[in-house]
């Protein structure tokens, strides 16, 4: 039976662990019980800054029973392990992501979770967002015509010369600026399209990618780091094909294009939950083809989510997935937010990931249809 509120805790207090705190603040269903992280010192500055219990091992937190669902915010190298011990322990889980950092771990974590009859969740969770979901509805209400081609592009700009040791979150944990290339852009940010373009195009069939490492010693010289740099091509079901880039070099541009057979639907960034999204028609004027200067807003009438203030790079609301998962399991559904999709999404972001020197793939998994959020589905 879950609680009410549902009880929620944490392992990893680093850096995101602070935006999900702040998250998790708007919301009056749920509550953090407990908190682990194996760095002692960072452990006890989180939970006196946030007034939550610490816990010395995670299996003592587990054995507490006080948890409805494990947010599991550690770092990608630890998430299969994590997860694993949670879901053992009988918990459902939501992880940061990726789900694993290689595809056989991400399999046995989707079969440990229907063994157990669990939820497990990956994060990211912005296509349960208010721009997300009012860019599905402009293609589902075919505002710029039958959608045929996606332009997607997460690129960060010259991260390596940002002065990123001085990042802090707001309880003053360092920006894993390590983990981060190490891991690499790809597996760090890629989903946070890959989840818009299944919501709303369905399972990814066919990847074409490359990558490559094109700055060696961002960290110091001998230090492997992963591929700062990705280009995916994504073909899906429907003969709608998208171009996805990834990288922490060319100029910042998070832009989401959707191109029709009437126009053009655009989005300027998926790291912010009231993102505009912007319809600009196509016509033909005497003799030439223009897409209009202008376009037009696409909003939905009535309340959407609960927001956040904007805090460095991102203005998202990271409780969505949680949230969303909960309120799964009070209303005996299946959430948004599922194992099926997450492994998914972790197949085709290793798929991009790995094609050093280029390759395609036949895509193995696959997730069935996602719902609309309700405040979305409304004429």
């Amino acid at each position: 039976m879950l609680r009410n509120p549902a009880q929620i805790g944490i392992v990893g207090a680093g850096f995101v662990a602070d935006l999900y705190m702040r998250s998790l603040a708007l919301y009056d269903g749920v509550r953090v019980v407990g908190v682990h992280d194996i760095d002692t010192d960072r452990l006890g500055q989180f939970c006196r800054y946030w007034k939550l219990q610490p816990f010395q091992s995670l299996d003592t937190l587990l054995e507490t029973g006080r948890c409805d669902l494990i947010l599991n915010l550690t770092n990608p190298g630890s998430h299969c392990e994590v997860t694993r011990r949670c879901l053992s322990s009988g918990v459902h889980v939501y992880s940061e992501k990726p789900l694993a950092m290689q595809l056989s771990d991400a399999i046995n974590l989707h079969e440990l979770a229907q063994e157990k009859n669990l939820l497990l969740g990956s994060a990211p969770c912005n296509f349960l967002s208010e721009s997300a979901q009012i860019a599905w509805r402009t293609l589902r209400d075919f505002k710029i015509g039958r959608p045929r081609l996606v332009y997607a592009e997460l690129d960060d700009g010259f991260v390596t010369q940002a002065p990123f040791n001085s990042w802090v979150s707001e309880s003053a944990a360092p920006w894993p600026y390590q983990d981060e290339f190490e891991v690499g852009c790809t597996l760090e940010h890629a989903g946070y399209y890959l989840t818009w373009l299944v919501a709303m195009f369905g399972p990814v069939k066919r990847v074409a990618a490359a990558s490559a490492c094109l700055i060696e010693d961002k960290i110091g010289p001998n230090v492997e780091t992963a591929p700062d740099f990705s280009v995916g091509i994504l073909y899906f079901g429907n003969d709608v094909v998208a171009r996805l880039t990834c990288s922490i070099l060319a100029t910042h541009d998070h832009r989401f294009r959707v191109i029709g057979d009437r126009g053009v639907m655009e989005v300027k960034d998926c790291w912010d939950n009231e993102s505009p999204v912007v319809v600009n028609k196509r016509m033909a004027i005497r003799r030439r083809l223009i897409e209009l200067p202008i376009g037009r807003r696409q909003k939905i009438a009535g309340p959407t989510h609960p927001k956040v203030s904007r805090r460095g790079a991102a203005s998202m609301n990271f409780a969505l997935g949680p949230v969303e998962m909960i309120d799964a399991l009070r209303e005996g559904r299946n959430p948004r937010v599922s194992a099926d999709m997450a492994l998914h999404i972790n197949e085709v972001t290793l798929a991009i990931q790995d094609a050093v020197g280029g390759r395609a793939i036949d895509v193995k998994t696959t997730c069935p249809p996602i719902e609309p959020m309700p405040w979305a589905s409304q004429p």
